[in-house]
């Protein structure tokens, strides 16, 4: 199937982009502050469901055993658990930094962020099991949904529950608003020249965020309501159509979040030509970088 190969490819450049963001986090020291991790959570996230997609595509058409159609499913699920778990942490990040913004920045520990982001990873890899303990269709064709092998109560559930962490980033997100004009507001009236740095800061944090948060809605809402409403009996075109932009978005994270931080642009800038541009500034790392 067209759509078939088009999902491998895409899962292919996804692992091989987040790839590079993980290669950069890792070998670059200066790069180990806890929205770093944060960075590198989504990464690695993004990078399992590329390869994610690849065994989807090797147990469709290549092998044939249960275990492994379940197994893929699973790497699957866990995987973009972790990418909206990893976008909600991210989220709440900015939103304790600006809540919080005078004592935040100094209670928030690498450990600390380090605990959070394996407890979180755990627990996604936790739904990647239920395929394999028992959410499957295997048995009963009838009751599977548009994400065989998980039946369409349970892709229900799931659907449900992503709706919710979304409307959660959302409330989060306008809250972040608020603060961030309420707090250049607050610095214009105290001292014009650093309200413009602010107001700069601000402008990109919340650019940063719009474009992640936007860029998720509109790649999986659609599928997610779709997935709620349909079942195996619908058109399989109907699920790629819907399915492949949801997938795009683990290729577009890199590219309008990692890309943009002026950290890893150095990196990446010294890592390919062992030289950095006269146009980057040296400048602490904010939270507005995130």
């Amino acid at each position: 199937s067209p759509w078939d190969i088009a999902l491998c490819a895409t899962g292919t450049a996804v692992a091989g982009e987040n790839a590079l963001v993980l290669a950069v986090l890792f070998y670059t020291p200066s790069l180990r502050a806890p929205m770093f991790l944060l960075i590198g959570s989504l990464a690695l996230a993004d990078l399992l469901a590329g390869l994610g997609l690849v065994a989807n595509f090797a147990v469709r058409y290549l092998l044939r055993p249960e275990a492994a159609e379940l197994a893929a499913a699973g790497l699957l699920l866990a995987a973009f658990s972790a990418s909206v778990c990893s976008l909600l942490a991210i989220t709440v990040d900015r939103y304790l930094s600006l809540y919080n913004a005078l004592t935040y920045h100094s209670e928030r520990t690498l450990g600390f962020t380090c605990a959070m982001v394996l407890l979180m990873w755990l627990l996604c890899l936790g739904v990647g099991l239920l395929p394999l303990l028992g959410w499957n269709c295997l048995r009963d064709q009838s009751a599977c949904s548009i994400l065989r092998p998980v039946t369409k109560d349970n892709a229900a559930v799931l659907a449900v529950t992503f709706l919710l962490l979304f409307a959660l980033m959302m409330q989060l997100y306008l809250q972040i608003c608020k603060i961030a004009f309420r707090h250049a507001q607050q610095i214009a009236v105290q001292h014009q020249f650093i309200a413009t740095a602010q107001a700069t800061s601000t402008r990109k944090g919340l650019s940063t965020l719009s474009l992640i948060l936007g860029t998720f809605a509109l790649c999986w809402i659609p599928f997610a309501i779709y997935s709620l409403v349909a079942d195996s009996s619908y058109p399989a075109v109907y699920t790629y159509s819907l399915a492949l932009p949801a997938t795009c978005n683990s290729l577009i994270n890199p590219i309008i979040y990692a890309f943009r931080n002026p950290d890893i642009q150095k990196s990446l800038w010294l890592a390919c030509c062992g030289c950095i541009p006269s146009t980057f500034s040296s400048r602490p790392r904010t939270s507005s970088d995130v």
